[in-house]
């Protein structure tokens, strides 16, 4: 073998003199173990693909493909063969139901709700950050009425809200006729009542976590520039807290908006018009009426509704890191 044979097989290839010092089997070695890496992780993720598939893609699916059937009592029981209608089910929902009615009630409710438990839970977070002889015991009693279940806090309410309950009683000796609560004009008021009682513990955790993952230091600087409390809250402390007092406002919002066992149990079936929430009436249609393809035209719209202020949140979170990242 010659001189030039000989350099010529001991030359590096293309490849090695794009990437000094390594080879062509080292190179083949790392991407293998880089996609066996990736077929672990796919792995790893597959029961909750498999799961949130079974939860969520395929009812879905079943609930669209119900919304665009003629499907009633009669029709049930060879569903798939029902006369397809496409939208007709959305059109009769949106014309000839409350619907329109219960998307204003429970939308309003969540709202004005969510904004009586706000300021609530904000303050019970403040009240317990600091440590003090029984915070624990604090910040359980607070914790109350969001474990509670909501059919027993509904049931709990009826009972409080009776026309001879303990709130008419108390009402009383203060001079004031509560009157009916559970029907008539004032149902609504009792509806905001108690889903800001149930509600507001949610804000509460949220705010206190936000305030526990704020840097000492801060308030170590703020100390020294000799601000004052409120000054503090509201320079220092309010501007961190503003992820997590969002994300306890949407799910807040989500949850009142979808609620369905609370107003069930305080109101019963049929419920007085001012609390006919979204909920309530797509279960009316479907296991009273038995129009089950339009409660499932019913429950897809709500579904969308849902889906809205979700997607504003998380469009807000993506451009908010997008922000801290550049």
């Amino acid at each position: 073998m010659s001189v030039t044979d000989s350099v010529t097989a001991d030359a590096p290839g293309a490849g090695d003199l794009r990437r000094p010092g390594v080879t062509r089997p080292a190179r083949r070695r790392r991407r293998a173990g880089s996609t066996a890496g990736s077929r672990a992780a796919l792995w790893l993720l597959a029961p909750g693909g498999v799961l949130t598939a079974a939860v969520i893609v395929v009812p879905f699916a079943v609930a669209i493909v119900m919304s665009l059937l003629d499907l009633d009592q009669y029709t049930f029981r060879q569903w798939l063969s029902a006369p397809f209608i496409g939208i007709g089910n959305y059109v009769e929902a949106l014309t000839k139901t409350n619907l329109l009615h219960g998307i204003w009630v429970s939308g309003s409710a969540a709202v004005v709700a969510t904004l009586v438990a706000l300021p609530l839970g904000v303050a019970a977070a403040l009240t317990t950050h600091l440590p003090f002889r029984g915070r624990a015991l604090v910040r359980s009693l607070y914790l109350i009425p969001y474990v509670l279940p909501a059919f027993v806090v509904g049931i709990i309410w009826r009972i409080i809200l009776q026309p001879d309950g303990v709130a008419n009683h108390g009402l009383a000796g203060l001079g004031i006729d509560g009157g009916l609560w559970l029907n008539g004009p004032k149902s609504y008021l009792a509806l905001l009542l108690v889903q800001a009682w149930s509600s507001w513990p949610l804000i509460y955790l949220l705010t206190l976590s936000g305030l526990q993952s704020v840097d000492d230091s801060l308030h170590e600087a703020a100390a020294l520039d000799g601000a004052e409390w409120l000054a503090k809250l509201r320079y220092v402390i309010f501007p961190l807290l503003r992820g997590p007092v969002s994300l306890a406002v949407i799910i807040s919002l989500l949850h009142m908006f979808n609620s369905f066992t609370l107003p069930f149990v305080m109101f019963g079936v049929p419920s007085p018009q001012d609390v006919e929430v979204l909920p309530v009436l797509t279960y009316v249609e479907s296991f009273q009426n038995l129009r089950f393809g339009l409660s499932a035209a019913m429950a897809v719209i709500s579904l969308v509704l849902i889906l809205v202020p979700l997607l504003v949140y998380l469009r807000t979170v993506r451009l908010d890191t997008q922000e801290a990242s550049a």
